[in-house]
């Protein structure tokens, strides 16, 4: 298992016996001891668990991820076993929302830029801070409309703007659906990124999509930093093909290219916009509870899918 927040982990040391993998010095001698006894495993996606890894987990029957994201454990292996996976989306939807809004903000009213205007006394020197752009009646485009998408949706909605969205299919809702990533940012004065990130999503927000958004248009990323292109990003940035980015993810992290970090026109935020105290803590519950579910005999509380009866 891998170690979660302190009442949750609590909870697993009461409840049953614990193989601390994430403790152990020789990892695959750990594996082949105590692996073939697990019976579950407590993760977050940010920990890989590979093929090579369930060789040696054969009774597991639910892997329980504490976070949102899971595009490092192998999803395929784990259906081809029958094994269930479930993550903690639903938990970490308001705060996610929440940090899209204040990084839209931040992007279209110029927060860290006049906060310095007024720490360095430019204010009393060259005047007036110039004025910058509002949101009510601006496009909102929405790249993934899951449950996390739907709350930023409902957000920008009550602040005025036109929503749209594109994703693998259409959903019954008012907002405008575009079936190319392209057509959305064409469309959008704000592009939002909120998909899983893994090898479907990788770079697709990219030079002809960054271009579509167009000069005055923001790109918000609170999903994973590998669905951009990153160079194409930060051309973008420098060049002026984009006014601005609001950024909680990058590639390479926690050390992002300096020449996306130093840009003037990008608002940093270090992949933590589910990080306060009461979502974490709630994450971690819905991964114990996911479990309690499981060993109970009972339906888990957020499956990342079904498993067929062919597979179980």
């Amino acid at each position: 298992m891998w170690p979660t927040r302190p009442n949750a982990m609590a909870q697993l040391e009461r409840l049953y016996q614990l193989r601390r993998y994430d403790e152990a010095e020789d990892k695959m001698a750990f594996l082949t001891k105590y692996g073939p006894s697990c019976l579950a495993v407590a993760t977050n996606g940010h920990v890989e668990l590979s093929e090579k890894h369930l060789q040696h987990l054969s009774s597991i029957g639910i892997v329980s991820s504490s976070s949102a994201g899971f595009e490092k454990i192998d999803t395929k292996a784990l259906q081809s076993r029958g094994i269930l996976l479930t993550n903690t989306s639903i938990a970490l939807r308001d705060d996610v929302a929440d940090a899209v809004i204040m990084l839209t903000l931040a992007c279209r009213r110029q927060l860290v830029a006049a906060h310095n205007y007024v720490q360095m006394a430019d204010w009393g020197v060259k005047g007036m801070y110039p004025l910058t752009s509002g949101l009510r009646g601006k496009r909102a485009g929405i790249f993934g409309l899951g449950s996390i998408g739907q709350a930023i949706a409902d957000r920008y909605s009550v602040m005025g703007l036109e929503i749209g969205y594109h994703s693998r299919t259409p959903k019954a809702n008012n907002y405008t659906y575009f079936s190319s990533l392209k057509e959305l940012s064409m469309w959008s004065d704000i592009l939002v990124a909120v998909v899983p990130g893994g090898a479907e999503t990788k770079g697709v927000i990219d030079h002809d999509v960054l271009r579509a958004l167009g000069q005055s248009g923001t790109f918000i990323n609170v999903s994973r930093g590998s669905v951009v292109n990153e160079t194409a990003l930060i051309t973008a940035l420098e060049k002026g093909w984009i006014a601005n980015a609001g950024l909680d993810v990058f590639w390479d992290e926690p050390t992002p290219n300096p020449r996306l970090t130093g840009a003037p026109n990008v608002t940093l935020y270090p992949h933590h916009a589910s990080g306060t105290a009461e979502t974490r803590d709630a994450m971690a519950q819905l991964m114990v509870d996911n479990l309690k579910a499981f060993f109970n005999g009972e339906k888990v509380l957020t499956p990342v899918y079904e498993l067929t009866e062919a597979v179980k």
